[in-house]
């Protein structure tokens, strides 16, 4: 039986009609049978579970979906492709515009784990602080894994943290490989938008190599760059003695990018059929994005007009380096299947400030600089895993798989302070450098044990169970569990389902990320500290020691396939999450805080830390169908639909802190609960019909993006953004060894709606950050390709 509420909600009973009567397919995946007796890797420990026997829903994504794209991103490219995943292009965020971060099924970017060939990828250094959708996560950079490098993306739609631990709650992102000695390629790529900027370029190649007798080696390299967009409105601000008044001052769209990235992973056989394997991947991504341009006005009361006469631009220049390498073996003896590996990742993040000025430097006059070098970030983790699987004959319908193993994790996280100059006397404009009281290096290590039991208990069900007990050094213990099973009604018809609990520790970056900077807040750009929760800073707003994030998830899925070419997926879920953790309300301080804070050395008008203050579900639906019809000497055409449903409410906000009440502050506020719950897209549907002929193909696409809403701290200022469709065309030929296809992504022309003049800082900002399909209009692209 449904949920109350989702009973009563009117778009069930119009899915469910729809996947009785028309069945068409989702997520751009091609569905033949040789797609659903595809083995899957993901929310599973059996060798030999197929797509179409899966108990949890999983989207897979081949590389030739990926391909079909116009985009050079892994990130954009699965939001094209994938109802469920939400990825917005923030502009003006500061280091969010560098390294963006991406929904899936309307919850935080961080409540979904990334594994790489079942191991778990490490996360991002970067904390999104800014006003853009995932404030206060620090997830994992999709964009530093080459393209050109993998064979198939899984999605797991399902809450998995019993199977692979912390946070695996909106579900897991298993990017899997391309393995084996055979076959190759290299390609190019060119595109641009309507307006003749944002161009960009990419070369990437694949190399697969023989390893001794059995072995293998592959060599994935990618190289691009992306100049910036700008849809940035005309400044009107300040008196009409500016001498750029009316002009277009600022940068709002996507930055330039440059970015490098190689992928090696390979295999070796070894004495007694053990098997030496891993991968190892480098990514370094150099951006430039903008901050709000300073006005002639702002630059003569600061004593810098020398250096800028008519106003200036300060721009954040940045490096992401991104490194991960796992090493294992693998094995069989005594009936047990067994696994150790050793897997490393780091990120790191370092930022420069150029075109910019230290005001408390001015009576240098010309002498003054104008870049400064403002510090940076590390994330590391450091893994040892091993575990065993073994099959046990316990008279069913096929043996239990029994599978245990445990793992050790070390994360560090690192925060180094910029020049004296970045961050002294109010620091560089636009992004003070981060100061020694924010620097430092922490750690914490993590011990889990997890057990799981697979089986087909009879000839039409199946079920699973797993169970998984996590001690981490800073916070204490937390355990997970998990039920699911798949009952087969009919050869065409089956039921599936889980229960599960799970939870998400709070990151080291949310413990322990400081720095001030300028925010936009209210319309107005102040100093803002963002302070770690122990510090004094934040106990003097009333700050309480973090916990881990817990939730509860129960689905319930209907599989329907009533030809060999024709399958529909409807999967309802709820996710019950507590003690979320986010960052607070941008807290604007009166007098008497500003100066306990000043007392404490920061001179700053606003502050927020991170907080376990919000308890919320998410209710939702996702609908998936494919259809393949053959139309002989004409060709084949593949058609498909997909369709995803979130509705986030709150259940309960924590009482506000004594001390900011009794200043007229409140910690979550309406701005907060809305980027929670209705802040992105409630809907999304996916709609394609690609046909095949001969050499040729063509490929028509259609995406709905759903209502959100964007609040303000006064609700006379809130913003709804209205559904929008957007179309995509690409045609193809491939002859051989050679291919070449040509697009156009956007083919409307489609913008989100404006922001309102209340909201646009006088005129500069014509876009929200939050649309989730940009803001650069129509793009045209074009690839070439060669293979062996």
């Amino acid at each position: 039986m449904l949920p109350s509420r989702l009973r009563s909600r009117p778009f069930v009973p119009h899915l469910l009609a729809l996947a009785a009567a028309t069945a068409l397919p989702a997520a751009a995946q091609s569905t033949d049978v040789a797609t659903l007796q595809q083995v899957v890797v993901t929310g599973t420990r059996r060798v030999d579970r197929t797509l179409a026997q899966s108990e949890s829903a999983v989207d897979v994504i081949s590389a030739a979906d990926l391909q079909r794209t116009g985009t050079t991103e892994l990130a954009t490219a699965l939001a094209q492709l994938l109802p469920a995943l939400n990825f917005p292009r923030p502009s003006l965020t500061d280091a969010s515009d560098a390294v963006r971060p991406a929904q899936l099924r309307g919850l935080s970017p961080d409540q979904a784990l990334v594994l790489v060939d079942g191991k778990r990828r490490h996360t991002g250094a970067v904390v999104n602080i800014n006003g853009s959708q995932g404030r206060g996560s620090a997830p994992t950079d999709l964009n530093a894994i080459p393209v050109a490098a993998i064979e198939r993306v899984e999605v797991l739609r399902d809450g998995a943290a019993a199977q692979y631990g912390s946070d695996a709650i909106a579900g897991v992102i298993n990017i899997v490989l391309k393995k084996g000695a055979k076959g190759g390629g290299v390609s190019a790529q060119a595109g641009s938008t309507d307006r003749g900027d944002g161009r960009r370029g990419q070369l990437d190649a694949s190399l697969g190599l023989g390893l001794g007798d059995a072995g293998w080696l592959r060599l994935a390299l990618e190289t691009g760059h992306q100049q910036r967009t700008n849809r940035a409105g005309v400044d009107t601000r300040d008196a009409a003695t500016e001498p750029r008044k009316g002009q277009v001052n600022n940068r709002l769209g996507d930055p330039d990018s440059t970015k490098r990235a190689l992928l090696v992973n390979g295999q070796a056989e070894l004495a007694g059929g053990v098997q030496l394997y891993g991968h190892a991947s480098f990514s370094q991504r150099d951006t430039t994005s903008a901050a709000f341009w300073r006005t002639q006005a702002t630059a003569a009361s600061n004593g810098v007009a020398a250096l800028y006469p008519e106003g200036f631009l300060p721009l954040e220049n940045s490096r992401t380096r991104d490194l991960a390498a796992v090493l294992g073996v693998r094995g069989e003896s005594a009936g047990w299947r067994w696994d150790v590996s050793l897997n490393h990742g780091s990120n790191r993040f370092d930022i420069e400030v150029a075109n910019t000025a230290n005001y408390s430097l001015a009576s240098l006059g010309a002498a003054s600089p104008t870049r400064f070098d403002a510090g940076g970030l590390r994330n590391q983790q450091t893994l040892l895993n091993a575990d065993a699987s073994r099959e046990l004959d316990w008279g069913l319908a096929s043996p239990v798989v029994l599978t245990a193993g445990a793992e050790v994790r070390e994360e560090r996280y690192e925060v180094t302070a910029g020049q004296p100059n970045s961050y002294s006397g109010g620091g560089a404009s636009g992004f003070p450098g981060f100061q020694p009281s924010n620097a430092g290096s922490h750690r914490r290590h993590d011990v889990a044990v997890y057990a799981d039991l697979e089986s087909q208990l009879t000839q039409h069900l199946s079920a699973t169970a797993a169970l998984r007990a996590e001690h981490y050094s800073d916070f204490g213990r937390a355990t997970a569990a998990k039920l699911s099973g798949r009952y087969a009604v009919h050869p065409a018809v089956a039921l599936r389902g889980t229960l599960s609990t799970g939870f998400r520790a709070p990151s080291l970056a949310q413990q322990y990320f400081a720095t001030t900077s300028t925010n936009l807040i209210n319309g107005t750009l102040v100093e803002a500290g963002t302070f770690t929760v122990p510090s004094a800073a934040a106990q003097s707003l009333g700050a309480r020691p973090l916990k881990a994030e817990t939730s509860r998830n129960i689905s319930v899925g209907l599989q329907l396939t009533p030809t060999r070419d024709w399958q529909t997926t409807l999967d309802l879920y709820q996710v019950d999450i507590d003690d979320r953790i986010l960052l607070s309300a941008n807290l604007t301080l009166p007098a008497a805080l500003k100066a306990v804070l000043a007392a404490q050395g920061l001179q700053v008008s606003a502050g927020r830390y991170f907080t376990n203050a919000l308890d919320t579900r998410t209710r939702g639906a996702d609908l998936v169908s494919t259809w393949r019809q053959d139309w002989g000497a004409a060709g084949r055409s593949d058609f498909t639909l997909a369709y995803g449903y979130t509705h986030n409410t709150v259940r309960r906000v924590a009482d506000n802190p004594a001390v900011l009440t009794a200043n007229a502050l409140t910690l979550i506020d309406r701005v907060t609960l809305a980027r929670a719950t209705v802040s992105s897209p409630k809907d999304k549907l996916l709609l394609s019909a690609e046909h095949r002929w001969g050499a040729w193909s063509g490929r028509l696409a259609a995406t709905r993006y759903g209502r959100y809403e964007v609040r303000q701290a006064s609700a006379a200022n809130d913003q709804a953004f209205s559904p929008a469709w957007l179309a995509d065309v690409s045609v193809g030929w491939s002859q051989g060894a050679w291919s070449v296809d040509a697009g156009i992504d956007n083919l409307t022309d489609r913008y989100p709606e404006r922001v309102i003049a209340a909201n646009a800082v006088g005129g500069i900002l014509s876009y929200s950050s939050f649309s989730p399909f940009g803001f650069n209009g129509r793009q045209y692209f074009a690839k070439v390709g060669y293979r062996w």
